[in-house]
């Protein structure tokens, strides 16, 4: 079968300034359950040398009795399930002003999100762009329900 381009229907490619509402809530598409694999490539590439992370046998010994994910890892996730819904045609990431890790996160923990729109307005020193400001959650359903929440 030969497709033209013109005969390719268009995905999905998120919101702009003007599909937001404060109060609305996206529950991203994508889960993803964190593997051994995931946890120690993320963590050696940001040269993090705490062996909470790698090193099971240390993991062992501390509070956690096993290997911890690296929370740059869980942010990074969370923030890459939120881009479809959220920042996909974002000019700029403006930054994170609260970010709360109540609860570890282990390999094999699966992780899911969803983010809500706190607010909205124009922006003071460019015409042509708004800035929302969203808290995006993430839910890891292990022994129990625990939330990762960060406002950007």
């Amino acid at each position: 079968m030969n497709v033209t381009v013109n005969e390719i229907k268009q995905g999905w490619n998120g919101r702009f300034y003007e599909d937001f509402e404060i109060g609305d809530v996206y529950p991203h598409p994508l889960g993803k359950t964190v593997t051994e694999t995931d946890n120690q490539w993320f963590t050696l590439l940001t040269q993090n040398t705490n062996p909470i992370h790698f090193d099971r046998v240390y993991a062992e010994q501390t509070d956690f009795d096993r290997v911890l994910v690296n929370s740059a890892f869980t942010i990074a996730l969370v923030t890459g399930q939120s881009v479809s819904d959220v920042s996909q045609n974002v000019m700029a990431n403006l930054g994170w002003d609260e970010v709360k890790l109540p609860n570890p996160v282990f390999e094999g923990d699966t992780i899911h999100s969803y983010s809500e729109i706190l607010e909205k307005r124009e922006s003071k020193s460019r015409d042509n762009v708004g800035i929302v400001r969203i808290k995006t959650y993430a839910i890891i359903k292990t022994a129990k329900l625990s939330f990762i929440s960060f406002a950007q």
